[in-house]
């Protein structure tokens, strides 16, 4: 069965304004009519007969006042029905000239213009409203759609890069059979089997929240933290990171599972992209109406700009590029904790430290 658009089968009706236009006539001659009606209950209060007035004269009966009331009523009625159809006419166009800028607004987005706006001009009303709605609306699907051409094409580089690594050592294994070694190209092949399964895992997780629609229920953030604590310790100790800890209880209404993905990231990130020697702070703020969680770490000193960005799908705080002693994360981490957060109607924070490290702050409701 074809798809059409929803105003492609509609036929062709009257335009709103003759609506209108046609509304106000028929008002104006109701209204008429009710003045005819009262007129013609006046007039039964008129004797009908040959009146005589004292000294000679002549006086209208009811008979003689009827017959021109009727007559002139006609004309009035002929005029009340052109005054409301031109008056109306005229009001209706100049009421609804904003629907038409609004319209033409809504046409060029349709066919792809989404940097285009309405902003209606004037004092705010029905349609001022409509209009700053649809530009605000407007504003979110440019920047959504946005967001989504830069995911897609780096979703695709970072998907493309570890097969594209794969076929280059299986390559040079088949090119010198006898001085290849076995073990080292399948250990490589296996670390970039892997890289390329945890980004894939980590653009499935942001589809996932993407969706909305999660169950939530009353969680214990501070017990949520303090698992995904344990989680990283080992990884923590590793790399000689001390933890500094304030986890007092704060019950919030989340995904129990993403919260503590949420915390997981952040402690991950906090780990992986420290110095040596360095520290971890994880503090969990009850308060009234909401909870923040708070992982604030040491390492090198990053520009507050790059910092501001951090929560973009695939940016790293050394830029897109890999090293070989570097971390060799998805750069997804925030990117996920972002998403999270808004899923919830949340708040995040990132801040650069100036003494080098960063400070991320998360809040959400209770």
């Amino acid at each position: 069965m074809p798809v059409t658009a929803a105003g492609s089968s509609r036929g062709r009706g009257l335009s709103l304004q003759a609506k209108l236009a046609l509304s106000y006539a028929g008002f104006i001659v109701v209204a008429g009519i009710a003045l005819f009606v009262v007129g013609f209950l006046l007039l039964r209060f008129v004797p009908d007969g040959n009146l005589n007035l004292d000294g000679g004269g002549f006086v209208p009966n009811r008979s003689d006042l009827l017959e021109v009331f009727v007559r002139y009523a006609w004309w009035a009625m002929a005029g009340l029905i052109a005054f409301g159809l031109i008056g109306g006419w005229v009001l209706a166009g100049l009421v609804l000239r904003p629907l038409g800028r609004i319209a033409d607004a809504a046409r060029r987005v349709r066919d792809g213009r989404f940097d285009q706006r309405v902003a209606l001009p004037g004092r705010r009303d029905e349609l001022t409203d409509l209009a700053d709605a649809l530009d605000t609306m407007l504003d979110r699907v440019e920047h959504t759609i946005a967001e989504e051409r830069r995911f897609a094409a780096n979703a695709s580089h970072e998907l493309r890069t570890p097969h594209a690594i794969i076929r280059t050592m299986v390559e040079v294994g088949q090119a010198d059979p006898a001085g290849r070694d076995i073990d080292v190209l399948l250990q490589r092949i296996g670390s970039t089997n892997d890289r390329a399964i945890a980004t894939t895992e980590a653009l499935l997780t942001l589809a996932r929240v993407g969706r909305g629609g999660l169950p939530i229920e009353t969680i214990d953030l501070a017990a949520v933290a303090s698992i995904a604590l344990k989680d990283v310790q080992a990884e923590a100790e590793a790399r000689s990171i001390r933890g500094r800890v304030s986890l007092p209880s704060a019950e919030i209404t989340a995904n129990r599972a993403l919260i503590g993905q949420l915390a997981a990231n952040l402690l991950h990130n906090a780990i992986v992209h420290n110095e040596p020697d360095g520290w971890v702070r994880l503090t969990v703020t009850p308060g009234d109406r909401w909870a923040a969680l708070t992982v604030e770490n040491s390492g090198v000193t990053l520009d507050p700009a790059v910092a501001a960005t951090l929560t973009e799908p695939f940016v790293r705080g050394a830029g897109r590029t890999r090293t070989e002693s570097g971390h060799q994360g998805a750069g997804l981490g925030l990117a996920i904790v972002a998403s999270i957060v808004r899923a919830h109607d949340g708040a995040l924070d990132v801040t650069a430290r100036p003494e080098g490290g960063l400070l991320v702050r998360v809040v959400l409701p209770r």
